[in-house]
């Protein structure tokens, strides 16, 4: 299962798979998402107040790469097998220092909204291959959504330096601000975005997300 570059709930994970899941990852008994699948999986609605964490308007962060790698023996009408994600879990454990295995675990925890689990994950792999914009994109997203503001404020400023062509942080960077109401700083990294991604019709729905809040203050 791949994660798009905007952050959406994939709506074909099936209930059970994600209460099968949860049982089986030992971060599962922590504190459960603050926003509904359904909220999550909202596209820029330009109703405000409809979409994740508190941004204005309902913008959904954008993530990572869109080719990040998929998880082990996933199903094309579902979720992967629990047996294979319990080899995965269990295979992570025996091996902490392969990174690829980290990221797989990482993105299904991402997928499932197990965000403080994913930031453990993504921290790590990190730790193992410093320096990759989407992960740091990925793991900046994953403390927004527990209201860690400043670390993901951190992480796509850092990812941005690393790769200035990475997009999707500065994106995160301009949802992160909102959230803050600062709106002047808002603003100025929209307009830097909006000469990077001209014709990406998700970035027009930002901006106009920011100039509704502008607006309104």
């Amino acid at each position: 299962m791949n994660k798009d570059n905007l952050l959406f709930l994939m709506g074909g994970l099936l209930v059970g798979f994600v209460t099968a899941y949860l049982f089986f990852e030992a971060m599962a008994t922590r504190q459960p998402p603050r926003l509904t699948p359904q909220l999550r999986a909202q596209i820029v609605s330009g109703e405000d107040g409809a979409g994740g964490a508190g941004a204005p308007g309902g913008e959904a962060p954008a993530g990572g790469d869109a080719n990040a790698p998929a998880a082990s023996g996933g199903a094309q009408g579902g979720g992967p097998a629990m047996a294979e994600i319990q080899q995965l879990k269990d295979y992570v454990e025996k091996n902490p220092n392969d990174a690829q295995a980290v990221r797989q675990l990482a993105d299904l925890n991402f997928n499932i909204s197990n965000w403080q689990r994913a930031q453990e994950l993504y921290s790590h792999y990190l730790e193992l291959k410093p320096n990759d914009p989407d992960v740091m994109t990925d793991l900046g997203i994953s403390y927004r959504e527990t209201q860690q503001f400043d670390k993901a404020l951190d992480l796509f400023r850092r990812s941005k330096q690393v790769a200035p062509d990475h997009w999707q942080s500065l994106y995160n960077e301009v949802v992160v601000l909102m959230d803050l109401k600062k709106n002047d700083e808002a603003n100025q990294v929209m307009a830097q975005l909006q000469k990077m991604q001209p014709g990406n019709p998700d970035v027009a729905k930002l901006a106009e997300a920011v100039a509704r809040q502008r607006n309104a203050a």
